[in-house]
Parts: structure tokens; sequence; C-alpha cells
């Protein structure tokens, strides 16, 4: 079955730095999309980034984040830096793009103050 595992979370200061992982495993990872949300509880899912033929990302986060892929290891990547009070979330790596995805981790937490 289709999983997705999140991990690289934690508690960090604004301007920090974090790498994070999706580890997939279930299907075959290269041909798909891949795509990065976060989510404040009590608020909607918010799209990130994508990694399709190109790398899409959220205004709120270009020139900051990085997403990346290793399809040889089927795994997903998210490199934030400069982090702000604001990106603190629960971020989940989905499986496709941002409107057309199917499976969903459960998310790391990345929490960001000082």
């Amino acid at each position: 079955q289709v999983q997705l595992v999140e991990s690289g979370g934690g508690l960090v200061q604004p301007g920090d730095s974090l790498r994070l992982s999706c580890a997939a495993s279930g299907f075959n990872f290269r041909p798909y999309a891949m795509t990065w949300f976060r989510q404040v509880p009590g608020k909607d899912l918010e799209w990130v980034a994508t990694s399709s033929g190109n790398k899409t990302y959220a205004d709120s986060v270009k020139g900051r984040f990085t997403i990346s892929r290793d399809d040889a290891k089927s795994t997903l990547f998210l490199e934030m830096n400069d982090l702000k009070p604001e990106d603190t979330a629960v971020y989940s790596c989905a499986r496709g793009s941002r409107y057309h995805n199917d499976y969903r981790g459960q998310g790391t937490q990345v929490t960001v103050s000082s």
C-alpha cells in the first residue's frame, strides 16, 4: 500500500534552517509529481511546493524553500531556510500535484519560535 512518512521537523529559532524528508513506499515514485503542504490547526491546508517536470512554490516561501527529490531512494525533500514564525505548521507530503493528489502523509511539526 502507498505510504508517505515525513520526518525532520522540530523546534527552531527565526532565521534557522530545517530539511524535511518524505519517504515514499508502495508505488513507483519516479513518474509522480510530489507536493508539500502545510497546515496550522483550525486553518485550511496550504500548498507549499510541487516537484513535477519543474518546481513551483507558493509566494510565501519562494526564495527561502527548495523542493527536491531522490527518485532512486523514493524520497522527497524540503529545504527550508530563513524560517519565520509564520512558517510554523504541520508539514505533509502528498502524491500528486497541488490540485490533483491522492495520498498524503501524517506530517511533521515545524515550530519556529524565539
